[in-house]
């Protein structure tokens, strides 16, 4: 899997292209989205100059969602001066409340190459923000903080540094809702184990959790034996261990947890399992998505299996 279509709705609004000739004409009806095509490279137009405009417009303070896309062909570029905008025009974004940072398709960049910085500037600048999304985890930073209102916040990746999990883990968000970290794979970035989430599965983080995606990741297996023997289970309504690379053994862990029966809905879709593990699981949930079941590569006797999102 790929990621192939940029959004066209996000904080639940359709998403438009900004066009600097206009400027913001709807800002609570429309979900903007700044970034440059490849006509854009081409004719020489500077991202900056863009997103300036785009900051400096007299509606930007009706703002409600915002959507970040690619800037930059050279993946040398990375986020910094972006958010260092945007934290300047912090006093007329005090109304944003949806934020997704790298709308990028594969065929702008792909995810690896994305090239992020530290985002927690962003944080402190926009203290109604409820959604942040952020895309690429190369050269992604963040500091442990608190924020009072933010209720989703997700990382996609093809490989989440273990350094940057501790980091989302230590922080303070009281009204959480949604968490979700796509893991990713080791030639990407990912450097983790499943302790990791020792405290997130006792279910001493983030009181207010509904959701929580671990997402897209080559340790799925250990994820969901660790998860289904977890606290965590008694308060979430949705778990999404989705793109990863779950088989039988976790699908069976998950099958015979006491506390499974209590979400809403399990999300495995792309995974390894067999169609009787899957028929079993589905017997013990209320709602099972295990679509896009996949086959390993097998060379010389040893099985393959490959997350969604990596490169």
């Amino acid at each position: 899997m790929t990621i192939g279509e940029n959004l066209t709705e996000f904080g639940g609004l359709p998403v438009r292209d900004f066009d600097s000739t206009k400027g913001i004409e709807d800002p609570a009806g429309i979900s903007y989205r700044v970034r440059l095509d490849w006509d854009d490279y081409d004719k020489g137009v500077k991202f900056a100059e863009v997103l300036a405009k785009f900051l400096g417009d007299p509606k930007l303070g009706e703002v409600k969602s915002f959507v970040i896309g690619a800037w930059a062909p050279e993946s040398d570029s990375n986020s910094e001066s972006i958010i260092r905008a945007i934290v300047e025009a912090q006093d007329k974004l005090q109304g944003l409340e949806h934020l997704f940072f790298g709308d990028i398709t594969f065929e702008e960049q792909e995810i690896s190459w994305i090239l992020q910085s530290d985002i927690s500037p962003l944080f402190g600048a926009l203290p109604n923000l409820r959604t942040l999304r952020v895309r690429g985890a190369d050269g992604l930073k963040l500091t442990p903080l608190p924020h009072a209102h933010l209720r989703e916040f997700a990382l996609e990746s093809g490989g989440l540094p273990s350094d940057v999990i501790r980091a989302a883990l230590a922080c303070e968000f009281p009204e959480l809702e949604h968490l979700e970290l796509w893991l990713g794979d080791d030639g990407y970035g990912w450097d983790g184990n499943v302790k990791l989430f020792d405290d997130l599965l006792a279910g001493k983080l983030f009181p207010k959790l509904k959701y929580l995606g671990l997402r897209d990741s080559m340790i799925a297996d250990d994820i969901a034996e660790a998860i289904a023997a977890a606290p965590i289970l008694e308060r979430i309504e949705v778990l999404d261990l989705s793109m990863g690379t779950l088989g039988d053994k976790g699908v069976e862990a998950l099958t015979q947890s006491p506390q499974i029966g209590k979400l809403k809905k399990l999300d495995i879709h792309h995974h390894y399992a067999s169609t009787e593990k899957t028929q079993a699981l589905a017997a013990a949930v209320n709602e099972l998505d295990a679509g896009d079941p996949e086959e390993p590569d097998v060379d010389d006797g040893e099985e393959y299996r490959y997350v969604a999102v990596a490169e």
